[in-house]
Formats: C-alpha cells, sequence, structure tokens
C-alpha cells in the first residue's frame, strides 16, 4: 500500500474568517491525535489560501494547502484565472485538476485537464487527476472504458520527471454530493481498472484515490476493501471531527490497525 493522501475539497464554501476557524480546529485535533501515517490536504477556495496558509505556516499544523483549479496560463490577459506561480508564492502544494464540476459546468475538455495537468506538475506542484462517469455511462457498463479514455487523454506522453507528481482521483459523478457511495466492489473494480492503465503509462507508482460521499462511516471499509490509496473528501471535509476522522481510518489501515 501506499503512503494514504486525504484531501478535503471545501468547493465554494467558507469565507476567510470560516476558513481560518476550521482551520485551527483542524490544527487542534491533529496535535492531540497525530496522523503519522497520512498525507493531509485541504483545498480552500481561492480567496481563502492565503488565509489558511498563514495559519499552517504559523501553528505549524502538519499539513499542506492545495487548490481547486488553474489556469493553463502562467500570466496575461486571463480574467478571472489563477496561475500555477500565483499560488505557488502562497505555498500551494497540491491542484485538482479536472474535477467532475469543472468538466460538467465549465467546458474543461480532456485537451484542457491534458494541458492543465502538464502546466502544473511543470512547476514542480503536485497534481491530482479526477476521472469518474456519469450514472448513465455506469448503466451502460461503459465506465470502465470511458475511465482509460480520460487517463490516456490526460497522461499519455507525460514526461518522466513529471510522474511522481500525479495522482489520480476516481470520483463516480454519481456518487458525488448525492449521498450515493460506490460499494466497496465497485470502488475495487474501478482502482485495479486504473492501476492497470496507469501500469501501461509507466505510471505504476500513481497513488489511487476514491472520492464520493465519504465519511467517517464508510472510509475503513473503502479503504480496506476497495483498496484504494486515500480520500478525496468533498462535503465531509467542512467539519474538523468528520474530516480528520477519515484520516484516522486511513492511517489505522496503514498501520494495520484495522
Amino acid at each position: 500500500m501506499n503512503r494514504p493522501l486525504v484531501i478535503g475539497n471545501w468547493k465554494m464554501n467558507l469565507d476567510y474568517v470560516e476558513a481560518v476557524h476550521l482551520i485551527q480546529q483542524i490544527g487542534v485535533i491533529v496535535r492531540n491525535r497525530p496522523l503519522e501515517h497520512v498525507d493531509l490536504v485541504v483545498a480552500p477556495p481561492f480567496v481563502d489560501i492565503r488565509s489558511v496558509t498563514s495559519v499552517v505556516e504559523s501553528e505549524r499544523i502538519a499539513l499542506e494547502v492545495g487548490a481547486q483549479h488553474a489556469s493553463v496560463h502562467d500570466a496575461g490577459a486571463h480574467t478571472g484565472e489563477v496561475s500555477v506561480p500565483m499560488l505557488q508564492r502562497l505555498n500551494v502544494k497540491w491542484i485538482l485538476v479536472g474535477h467532475s464540476e469543472r468538466r460538467a459546468h465549465y467546458a474543461m475538455t480532456d485537451e484542457v485537464v491534458a494541458q492543465t495537468l502538464r502546466t502544473v506538475t511543470r512547476q514542480g506542484v503536485h497534481a491530482v487527476l479526477c476521472v469518474g462517469e456519469e450514472l448513465a455511462v455506469r448503466n451502460d457498463e461503459g465506465h470502465l472504458d470511458f475511465v482509460s479514455a480520460q487517463l490516456h487523454a490526460a497522461l499519455e506522453g507525460l514526461d518522466e520527471k513529471s510522474r511522481p507528481l500525479v495522482s489520480v482521483a476516481y470520483e463516480p459523478v454519481w456518487a458525488i454530493g448525492t449521498g450515493l457511495t460506490a460499494s466497496t466492489e465497485q470502488v475495487r473494480d474501478m482502482t485495479e481498472h486504473i492501476r492497470t492503465v496507469l501500469a501501461s503509462l509507466s505510471l505504476e507508482a500513481t497513488r489511487v484515490l476514491y472520492g464520493g460521499s465519504v465519511n467517517a462511516e464508510n472510509a475503513a471499509s473503502l479503504m480496506s476493501e476497495g483498496r484504494v490509496d486515500g480520500f478525496l473528501v468533498g462535503g465531509a471535509s467542512l467539519k474538523a471531527e468528520s474530516f480528520l476522522a477519515i484520516g484516522q481510518a486511513a492511517d489505522d489501515c496503514y498501520a494495520g490497525k484495522r
């Protein structure tokens, strides 16, 4: 098993005051109950990042900060966009690439996903590539081919120095924010399929995460029986206790306690 990676995607929630309060709560719990075997990351909205990184640095909280998206451009006339170099100056270490909501609502095609991933890794920042199918694709039994196509489109031809910076998050679109969770068998089958595709692309060491209504109650079984390397957490990351309970489940599984 790879060292687990647990990322909290706050999406468009929490203003900077609420964000500071949450990261302080997380810091208190992590100091009292350290996660020795987990890489912990939070991805706040852009307007919160400076406030969050300031607290993380000043209070020496054992986690890193990510961003939910980044532009393919480094600078220029791109109103409303935020570049990777700008995020680096804020000590952002991780960037989500191709989240299903970006793909569905903001015209992020496979081509743009591939360009973004290369922009992120070229700067030495960790990229978390998000892949996953909608319910209609799953019902038509086309989910394996669909995810394969997403992986090939984003990763084919990726240069060797960028490969260690990539993680993959499988997020079935039908299980995001719906309360539905893929069964451990469905997660395991897709995780194994993703690893096979990654191996064919010389990315066999890549961590594979699961995202889709993950909570403290199902994290342990998804980790052990679903055979994932961690989680991309949505709603449950907006509460310190629930987010860190997921991190604790991952930590326990890695340490052989579950």
